[in-house]
């Protein structure tokens, strides 16, 4: 079993993984990232995955969370909630953690909401993390 988290890969998404990453330390498990990309060139898969990790493990250390992990690449093909459920299947996850931000109503409208929909399609709890700063 373990923690599964939705990383976006931007400096707003490390509030998330470092959640994440306590409550894997307070369940006594592993940390999964799931980076969920549009679309994923070959060539740059590598590039891509050491770029994340780095990331991940400069937001991790900086947080002082020793919490083993692993990296969970993938592309959304259109849909980055089925993915990050499926990902998060994959991984054994106990539980998801997700980020949040404010959205305008027609930006929900015309993009869908990846959130809503992981919410409640989730087979396992889910743990919305919003950045107070964002609003």
């Amino acid at each position: 079993m373990s923690v599964a988290v939705a990383h976006q890969g931007a400096p707003a998404s490390s509030l998330p993984l470092q959640e994440a990453a306590l409550e894997a330390l307070r369940r006594g498990t592993e940390l999964a990232v799931l980076h969920v990309v549009d679309t994923l060139d070959l060539d740059k898969t590598e590039a891509l995955r050491a770029g994340v990790a780095d990331e991940v493990h400069k937001v991790l250390s900086a947080a002082g969370h020793d919490v083993p992990w692993t990296l969970h690449p993938a592309t959304g093909e259109g849909n980055v909630a089925e993915t990050v459920l499926r990902l998060a299947g994959e991984a054994g996850a106990e539980v998801l953690v997700i980020g949040a931000r404010r959205r305008s109503p027609v930006g929900k409208f015309l993009l869908g909401s990846v959130t809503q929909t992981i919410i409640l399609d989730a087979d396992v709890p889910v743990l919305v993390v919003k950045d107070p700063v964002q609003g």
